[in-house]
């Protein structure tokens, strides 16, 4: 049995960045200085722990999220480190929906870059209080207040220096601590394993005086105590500090900031210190909440193991044909052998083994209490965003976001005994990630497989012939397009047919009208009288549901259309459920074609750091391209260019990037939106 005294110990943590922020480099030292790696990983090698897969080694870059546990100071520790990548942001979606707290890592020189903006907001979805550590302290062009800036104006945040850099660039040795006011300077030669904690050089103590100074301001706006004793003059406690800062943290009103080298090997013991210190545990989390799967009603859950078992399966990872469920348990506890139900499948399973994961090696558990992330074996039917729950008390929790894939790609097996294991490993490979889907064109007869970017497709690709022995030949990437209305118009569906012996007979009318860009689909009941009969009208709308899967241009799934039912006719005697669907459906298709339908391609938000010299060319380039360049801004010698830029014409822009800026320029991209597309499809 876990008690509250040992619940306050356990940190549920991840870590988010920017791709190449250094975020596998902090985890490597994470590992190495508490003990649960004896030989310090280099993502730069391929030797990193957490970076496991042959792409991940290959590539230098992290693709999947890895979990482990690691102790420092009595506390136990589980860590997620997550990719940086936006082709692979469901990794940090899920994690973060299951994490107590985060740090956030930050490159000294590129500051707060586009990918940091995306998980920083992630994290803020879901109410996760945050620690940020400036890393690259080393770097030419390090800044750690110009970070500090940035952070203020682009997160609106109250970021909180904790402390204050010793040197910058090659000239970085240490940090002042300015809660202790004491100099930490880390004894290379040991690989930082140890530091020194000792008096601050008398030539820095103004600059730490001052920055101490500004620290207990800006905490002193928020706490009355503090203030108090500022105002007064009085001696200030550092236990008092650490109590305001964690309280403050937990509040989401401030975000406490370290700094260090991670590749030099300084820095990461504080941190794991202000980890433990300012960092929720399971009890400091608002409990769990829920809906009675039957009833509908709300119901709460508390982090304690006296509360039934409910938790949340975050993660599904195939492991040499094995089915492996990560899941947050958020209240009661699990033994090897229980029963487990799946309230989101209504499946009830038997669990055969737990296991503490540290990246892609497990250590099996009798059992699991309450604030674990553990994986699960035994569990067919799991799936991301599924509620794991005791069978006697059931209870469905908030399910995860999964974004809509936004590039395609045409597969075929190369051999006909690759074609029969080809629909298996897409399976297996969809199981695990859910921005992932797979169908066969009904006309071509394609494999089509769609995912996030060209990134995520080349890496499934890659692992169908790695993992799988699959071999495929893949086409160009194809846009995964959608398709709308640009008018409003009224048409009628009319089902008259014989079937089995039996007459049906349906007529509907149909009203739509184009909505808002992004507002997603809505279906309205205006039946003025009672022409068509209630119990028909649940078919009536799943006819319309049907119709919005499938548009009139070119089959593309219909977008931003509200469908009112306007009318009808029914026939008695003849009248059937599904006489009404089939109607409803005929009349979206007729009413779609009156009312100037167009197709919608994916925008993707583009952000490209390139030097002053080459921005004439690449501003030439994304005009090109069809883009709207929609700011410039200069950090140092790097501009910083924001544009729109329709995802059909950014294939193969790395590549073009590279050569029009002798591969200095860099870039990342999201999507956007969608919106009209930019020329005919026949041209792109």
């Amino acid at each position: 049995m876990v008690d509250s005294r040992q619940l306050k110990k356990i940190r549920n943590l991840g870590i988010i960045a920017h791709i190449d922020a250094g975020k596998t480099t902090v985890t490597e030292r994470v590992l190495y200085y508490t003990g649960r790696s004896h030989k310090m990983g280099e993502v730069h090698e391929g030797t990193a722990v957490m970076d496991w897969m042959d792409q991940e080694q290959e590539r230098g870059i992290t693709i999947t999220s890895a979990v482990t546990t690691c102790f420092w100071n009595d506390h136990e520790i589980h860590l997620i480190d997550t990719p940086g990548h936006v082709d692979f942001t469901i990794e940090v979606e899920r994690s973060l929906r299951v994490l107590d707290g985060v740090v956030a890592v930050f490159c000294a020189v590129g500051g707060v870059e586009p990918q940091s903006e995306t998980v920083w907001h992630q994290a803020d979805k879901y109410r996760v209080p945050k620690i940020a550590f400036v890393n690259k302290m080393d770097r030419i062009g390090a800044d750690f207040n110009n970070v500090l800036d940035q952070m203020r104006g682009k997160f609106r945040c109250v970021p909180v220096a904790l402390q204050l850099p010793i040197g910058k660039e090659s000239e970085f040795r240490g940090v002042i601590d300015l809660l202790n006011m004491r100099q930490v300077v880390w004894i290379d030669e040991t690989l930082g394993a140890e530091f020194q904690c000792r008096e601050i050089d008398p030539d820095l103590v103004p600059a730490a005086q001052v920055a101490r100074e500004q620290l207990i301001e800006q905490l002193a706006e928020y706490d009355d105590q503090l203030m108090g004793l500022y105002l007064d003059g009085g001696t200030i406690e550092t236990s008092l500090l650490h109590e305001v800062i964690r309280s403050l943290t937990l509040a989401l009103q401030v975000v406490p900031v370290l700094c260090g080298s991670a590749l030099r090997n300084k820095g990461i013991q504080p941190l794991l210190d202000a980890v433990v210190h300012y960092l929720p545990c399971p009890l400091d989390v608002p409990p769990i909440e829920g809906l009675d799967p039957d009833t509908g009603a709300k119901l709460v859950r508390l982090s304690s193991e006296a509360e039934p078992f409910s938790a949340l399966a975050f993660k599904i990872f195939m492991d040499q044909g094995r089915k492996l469920t990560y899941a947050r348990i958020y209240s009661g506890s699990l033994k090897v052998g229980s029963d487990v139900f799946n309230v989101t499948r209504g499946v009830k399973e038997k669990l055969s083994r737990i296991f503490q994961m540290h990246a892609n090696k497990r250590e099996r558990l009798e059992r699991a209490g309450v604030g674990s992330i553990v994986a699960l074996m035994g569990l067919k039917s799991a799936s991301t965003g599924d509620t794991l729950c005791d069978p006697a008390h059931p209870i469905l929790l908030e399910a995860i976001d999964i974004y809509e894939p936004v590039i395609s790609v045409a597969v075929e097996a190369k051999t006909r005994s690759d074609q029969e294991k080809l629909l298996e490993a897409l399976g297996r490979l969809a199981e695990e990630d859910p921005t992932f889907r797979f169908q066969e064109d009904p006309d071509t007869g394609q494999t089509i497989i769609s995912g996030m970017g060209e990134l995520h497709l080349e890496i499934l690709l890659n692992r169908l012939d790695r993992e799988f022995r699959v071999g495929v030949n893949a086409g160009r990437p194809q846009v995964v397009y959608r398709e709308t209305i640009r008018q409003e118009a009224d048409a009628m569906g009319l089902f008259e047919r014989e079937i089995g012996g039996a007459q049906h007979f349906a007529e509907v009318r149909l009203h739509l009208k184009p909505l808002p860009r992004g507002q997603g689909n809505l279906v309205l009941d205006k039946i003025p009288d009672d022409s068509i009969p209630v119990e028909f009208r649940t078919a009536l709308q799943e006819g319309i549901q049907d119709a919005f899967s499938s548009g009139d241009l070119m089959g593309y799934p219909v977008v931003d259309v509200e469908a009112a039912v306007i009318g009808g006719l029914c026939r008695e005697g003849a009248a059937s459920a599904l006489a009404f669907r089939v109607a409803a459906t005929m009349a979206f298709r007729e009413t779609m074609r009156k009312a100037n339908p167009a197709l919608l391609e994916p925008y993707m938000a583009v952000e490209i750091l390139v030097p002053e010299e080459f921005l004439g060319e690449v501003l030439g380039d994304l005009n090109g391209r069809k883009g709207r360049v929609e700011g410039i801004t200069s950090r140092r010698a790097i501009q910083v260019v924001t544009a729109v830029v329709p995802l059909s014409k950014m294939f193969g822009y790395s590549t073009g990037l590279r050569s029009a800026t002798q591969g200095r320029a860099t870039f990342t991209m999201q999507f956007a939106n969608y919106g009209l597309l930019c020329e005919p499809l026949g041209r792109h």
